[in-house]
Formats: structure tokens, C-alpha cells, sequence
């Protein structure tokens, strides 16, 4: 609880909504969490968990949701909801209407419906152009259609992250063939191409906005140790974002959309260090726990911004250039697969690394459950 305001997070079971727990937990806020089951139990394993509703679909979820919390509003504070994927994200910016006078949540300019604007993929680039900022070309069209004039290699996308099979519809065509092969694999009916080139790394900045996207804290800026093909890499580089040109562009586009939650903001960065924008994340991201870890927790924060209507200046902290986060199981696997390490090399990595994603010296049987469980998660 924070300030008579109940905080509840609702998510997908993963390491993601364990850093939302985690960073309300360590900042004295233990938030009630309604987990929708996956692969592993990771955030019910918790111990800043004040209490637990298992589910099995974020529908189920909402329900659970309204019967037991919907009336609170009537007789206390409204209680706030905390995302970390974008299954529950969208569902609740479908239902909107019907939760938003329950519950403080995230939004887009208080209206049902403009987060998911926004998670098309056209319509956030074409938003980034708008505000100044390098995109990849890119082509919308129905699955199976091949567009005059394309040009290869081009990386398959769904047009919305809700849209199809997410990650598993990701495939790079080098020419057309390959792409009507991948039209056979990918379950979105609509499908952006977009022109695929060879990365140096990626960045992914972590954040929250309060009012309307007018008050926004940008915390850190994490770069990739290691480039993996159409795929992220778990190893990673975390500093402050002193590009202030970048900073005002990216701040435009969440005041224009009028984001009010956690988000991460993603670029390309090719060999000449030419940054691309990707795309705009509007809930809590996985890398976001490094960023508690370097002194911002973006959960806290943002429920703190938002009764007060703005974020605190004294919430921002300097990260120096050399903090390191690992996603532990899926790093070890990566970079022994890829040959980039061996398994000592790789535990003095993890030794020394800043921030785990789930170990936590005092919140230790999530990382525990990752043990057992390392086949799975790896």
C-alpha cells in the first residue's frame, strides 16, 4: 500500500513483473500481485508479494481484478495497476473505460483505445519521424503479399505486439522465396517489412511520465555487450542519457501520445553508429529492474508521480557507464552457444555484474526457482 492506495501488478508470470515487485518491495510498498501463469512461478515466489492470485489468461485476471478490488474506489483511495507485458497492457486500454475510474492505470491522454494506436507499429514510427528521429524503411501489408519494389534483406515484424506470434513471427528474407516461407510461419494477418541490416548493438532506454506525458524521467540508457541477429542480447551496458537533442524528441512523443506509465523507448544502432528508433514499449520492460538497481525504482516513482502530479527531480540519479546487468540463464546460454565465452569467464561475468535479473541477495527464492528451473528458463 502507498498512501492508503492499494498497488496491484498484473502480468504475465516472468522475470519482468519480479523487478516490478521487487522495486515496490525494497522501497516499502508490497503490492498485491495477480499473476497470470507461464512458463516458471518467478514473481509468486517473491517475499514482497503481500498476496497472490494465480490465474490462467489475463482475461480470467480482470475478472479477478473487479471482484475483488473494483468496489474499493467507493469507500477508499483507488488502487493502482502496474503492467509488464503487452497482453495485459492492451486489454486493459481496451476496457479503459470501464476501469478508469476504478483504478489508476495506465493511459494515453485518458482515453480507451490510444495506447493501442500507438502499439502499430506504422503509426509510432511514422510519430518518430515526426519528432525528428531516424526510422528503417518499412512496408505494412497482409500476410502473403509481397510489395512492388521491395528491397532485401527485410526482418518480418507484427504490425502490433498483440497482434500474432510476437517473437516466433520474426524471421530476416533475404530475397523473395525466403519471404513466402516465412509467410507460412507467421501467424499475424498483417505484417510490416522492414529493411533488415546488419546491427552494432542495440539501446533501450527506461523510463516513467506522469500528466499526461509533461513530466517524464528518462533512467537509464542500456546498450547490448554483444549483437545477436533478430534477437536481444542479456548482457548489458547501463548509463545516464546526456543527448539532450535525443532526450527532446523522445520526451515529444510521450507528451504527443499523452502516456501516463512505465515505458522503454528501442533503437537500432548500425555499424556507423547511426541510431534507428524501433519502437516504444508502454509498460514496465525487462531491463527496467536495472534501473532500481541503479537507484531509480521506476515502479515507485511512478506511483509516487502520480499523486503527486509530477516526478520528483531529486527521484533522478547519475549512473556511471560502467554498470553492468545480466539476464542470467538466457546470457550463459547465448554466449556459450555463440561460442563469446566460457563457463568461468562467464561466472566472473555474473559476479561482477551490477544488477541480476534474478538474483537478489534479499529476495533469493525466485532466483532459486530459476535454478531448478534452468533448462527452462535458459
Amino acid at each position: 500500500m502507498y498512501k492508503n492506495h492499494l498497488v496491484i501488478v498484473f502480468a504475465i508470470d516472468h522475470y519482468n513483473p519480479l523487478g516490478v515487485i521487487r522495486s515496490l518491495g525494497e522501497n516499502g510498498v508490497r503490492p498485491i500481485y495477480i499473476a497470470v501463469r507461464h512458463r516458471v512461478e518467478l514473481g509468486v515466489k517473491s517475499k514482497y508479494a503481500s498476496k497472490v492470485h494465480q490465474v490462467d489468461s489475463v482475461e480470467e485476471g480482470y475478472t479477478v481484478l473487479m471482484e475483488n478490488y473494483g468496489e474499493v474506489y467507493k469507500t477508499g483511495e483507488k488502487p493502482f495497476v502496474l503492467f509488464s507485458d503487452d497482453k495485459s497492457v492492451g486489454y486493459f486500454d481496451t476496457h479503459y473505460d470501464e476501469v478508469k475510474e476504478r483504478f489508476i492505470t495506465y493511459n494515453a491522454n485518458n482515453t480507451q483505445g490510444r495506447i493501442m494506436e500507438f502499439m502499430d507499429k506504422k503509426n509510432i514510427l511514422d510519430l518518430a519521424k515526426k519528432h525528428g528521429l531516424k526510422v528503417l524503411d518499412s512496408y505494412v501489408c497482409n500476410r502473403g503479399e509481397v510489395p512492388e519494389g521491395i528491397e532485401y534483406p527485410v526482418i518480418t515484424k507484427d504490425i502490433n505486439p498483440n497482434a500474432g506470434g510476437w517473437k516466433s513471427d520474426v524471421f530476416v528474407c533475404h530475397n523473395e522465396e525466403e519471404l513466402k516461407v516465412a509467410y507460412g510461419k507467421i501467424s499475424s494477418p498483417v505484417v510490416m517489412l522492414q529493411k533488415y541490416i546488419e546491427k552494432k548493438t542495440e539501446i533501450a532506454f527506461e523510463g516513467c511520465t506522469v500528466n499526461k506525458g509533461q513530466s517524464t524521467l528518462i533512467a537509464i540508457e542500456s546498450t547490448y555487450k554483444y549483437a545477436i541477429p533478430a534477437y536481444y542480447s542479456p548482457f548489458m551496458t547501463c548509463k545516464s542519457l546526456h543527448d539532450e537533442k535525443l532526450k527532446a524528441s523522445l520526451e515529444g512523443m510521450l507528451a504527443e501520445i499523452g502516456f501516463e506509465g512505465i515505458f522503454e523507448i528501442e533503437f537500432l544502432v548500425d555499424k556507423n553508429d547511426e541510431k534507428y528508433f524501433l519502437e516504444i514499449n508502454f509498460r514496465n520492460a525487462t531491463w527496467s529492474y536495472a534501473a532500481t538497481r541503479a537507484g531509480m525504482p521506476l515502479p515507485y516513482i511512478w506511483v509516487k508521480g502520480m499523486l503527486n502530479g509530477k516526478i520528483d527531480r531529486d527521484d533522478y540519479k547519475e549512473v556511471p557507464g560502467g554498470f553492468t546487468a545480466m539476464v542470467e540463464p538466457i546470457d550463459y546460454a547465448k554466449r556459450i552457444e555463440l561460442g563469446l565465452s566460457n563457463p568461468w569467464e562467464w561466472l566472473a561475468d555474473f559476479k561482477k555484474a551490477d544488477c541480476g535479473f534474478y538474483y537478489s541477495e534479499n529476495d533469493l527464492e525466485p532466483f532459486y526457482e530459476m535454478v531448478r528451473n534452468w533448462d527452462k528458463l535458459s
